[in-house]
């Protein structure tokens, strides 16, 4: 079986029923992996689809969102952040800022700023659910998957959560 969508175009589903999409999708100088999944095609509604094709076509203002999410985090120091943060410094050391986007002097400020958005992945299955809709990842160095922030949308845009991939 499949379901076609106007954004997305023809969605197939496997033998076990499941779907998958993916695409490069460019944020400025940013090259995003886009993956659109969901175990079941008998669980993805044309409204979900339609919510996931807002996302991804106004990725700029979703990573707007999430960058504001994790800068709200930067003064709680038991949050997934601020952790990451810390363990930013430790490992870079002075040659933090070599690493950074833009250095203003505000150290926390610049990491998050400084952030490569990694991936997004839709999980079409959970639209108007509890669990994330979409899961963005953010990392600082690229090749250090290891280390990265997520950052949790619910399926109207919303962020539910930041926290880290441990």
């Amino acid at each position: 079986m499949a379901i076609e969508h106007d954004y997305f175009g023809l969605l197939e589903s496997g033998p076990d029923g499941a779907i998958f999409w993916s695409e490069n999708v460019d944020l400025g100088d940013m090259r995003v992996t886009v993956d659109l999944t969901a175990p079941d095609q008998e669980d993805v509604t044309p409204d979900a689809l339609d919510a996931a094709a807002s996302l991804v076509t106004s990725l700029d203002e979703i990573d707007r969102r999430a960058r504001n999410a994790m800068l709200a985090e930067v003064d709680n120091r038991a949050s997934d952040v601020t952790e990451f943060i810390l363990m930013m410094t430790d490992r870079y050391g002075d040659e933090i800022e070599d690493v950074l986007v833009d250095v203003s002097g505000d150290a926390p400020v610049d990491i998050v700023r400084s952030l490569e958005l990694m991936s997004m992945t839709i999980l079409a299955d959970e639209h108007g659910g509890t669990d994330p809709f979409a899961v963005l990842e953010y990392a600082l160095d690229p090749d250090e998957t290891d280390d990265v922030l997520l950052v949790n949308f619910a399926s109207d845009g919303t962020v539910q959560s930041v926290t880290s991939a441990d």
